[in-house]
């Protein structure tokens, strides 16, 4: 009897693990957090942060949260916009110091604006991530397919990444620092959040409990790295080097990830949505004027059946219906306009806030201004398209929406 004892505590690992192996077609893991203006109100947590080691998720492990970046990178811009080193409305071309245009519309210029409510006319479809250290994001955007000839700056919402890394190489021109560098002063570090884009402001701590990502069917496809920093923490240059030494600030906006790149937790992203329902203030510390946070959730474009696409175009899932309604760095949720299924919540009630799905994550933080309450959600080990829904959302973030 000693020896089955022995026998079976040796094996509890095992047991957990088959435990959740169990549950291979729902999600490896879920994070969902709650909270209103004064802070987190109800944490809940299941399944498996890394499942070759058995490491349990929880609210604290950072992750690799996809397009909820963008949002980052946005405050960001508008924090810039309030030192008065940026101008929303002016021609990016003065700040990244070549002139940037779509070549079948030279005459009207890209603004901040357009480029962070996705009316730039930039496509993804001369890539955006294949950008490695020590080469210059120019590259990609003389290639005329990265530009929708169709439609002309300001006129057509079509989704781009593209976008953001433009973002940051202006970013890192007004102010000569380093995008991951950059985000950390304007926001991360005053409100005591453990993050960062890439892994080469994190802290040997945080970057060993970055949650694994799992696709579909339980293959680990980012951040495999076994409890350790990865040897890299960017794109490496094409000869396999990884010398940030040699990164000119304003040269490659896409080296860090501004539109995808953020490892930051659960609760890490619930003190962004709080500064965001308290306009601009947390902990007493006001970080953005209320004007600046009305601006990014005040809609820039609404789909009215024919002036954008209603899905990434990048991504697997061409499913229309998700992007119906748009601020800056924001999107605005439950669109009262046939042919938008854009309400995970099923309630009607308007929010904001944006999306993140990559590498079998599927993600969202959600934010009812109106009534100061948000949540934070996180899966992974999603199939590529949303599944299982009565919105354009899966049906586990329809759950993890309304808390069940």
């Amino acid at each position: 009897m000693k020896t089955a004892r022995v026998l079976l505590a040796s094996c509890l690992p095992c047991l957990f693990l088959m435990a959740g192996l169990a549950h291979a077609d729902g999600p490896v893991a879920t994070v969902r957090v709650a909270f209103d203006r004064q802070g987190i109100t109800s944490v809940q947590t299941e399944g498996f942060a890394d499942k070759a080691i058995v490491r349990k998720v929880t609210a604290d492990d950072p992750v690799r949260i996809a397009s909820i970046s963008k949002m980052v990178t946005a405050i960001g811009v508008m924090r810039l916009v309030e030192a008065g080193k940026l101008d929303l409305d002016a021609d990016v071309s003065s700040y990244l110091g070549w002139k940037l245009r779509n070549p079948t519309f030279p005459d009207v210029p890209i603004t901040l604006r357009l480029l962070m409510s996705h009316r730039s006319s930039l496509t993804d479809e001369a890539g955006y991530w294949q950008t490695p250290l020590g080469e210059p994001l120019r590259d990609i955007l003389d290639n005329p397919h990265a530009w929708d000839a169709r439609h002309a700056p300001g006129t057509y919402f079509r989704y781009t990444n593209l976008n953001y890394p433009v973002v940051a190489q202006v970013m890192e021109r007004v102010t000569g620092e380093r995008f991951d560098r950059l985000v950390q002063q304007l926001l991360l570090k005053p409100l005591g959040i453990d993050a960062c884009f890439g892994f080469a402001t994190c802290d040997d701590a945080i970057a060993a409990r970055v949650i694994v990502l799992y696709d579909g069917n339980g293959k680990p496809v980012m951040d495999d790295n076994h409890g350790h920093r990865p040897a890299c923490p960017v794109r490496p240059a094409r000869d396999g080097s990884c010398d940030l030494a040699v990164y000119r600030p304003g040269e490659n906006g896409a080296l860090f990830g501004p539109q995808g790149g953020l490892r930051i937790s659960g609760i890490g992203l619930a003190r962004i949505g709080m500064l965001l329902l308290n306009d601009g203030t947390l902990d007493g510390m006001q970080l953005l004027k209320p004007a600046s946070v009305q601006a990014m959730a005040t809609p820039t474009w609404e789909y009215n059946g024919h002036n954008g696409l209603t899905y990434e175009w990048d991504d697997a899932d061409h499913q229309g219906s998700f992007f119906c309604h748009w601020g800056m760095g924001l999107q605005i949720l439950a669109t009262q306009v046939d042919g938008c299924r854009d309400d995970p919540f099923g309630d009607g009630v308007a929010r904001v806030g944006h999306s993140g799905t990559a590498y079998g994550l599927q993600a969202g933080v959600w934010l009812d201004r109106e009534h100061g309450i948000g949540v934070v959600w996180i899966a992974t080990g999603m199939p590529e398209k949303r599944v299982g829904g009565r919105s354009a959302f899966s049906g586990v973030e329809e759950k993890l929406a309304r808390g069940k």
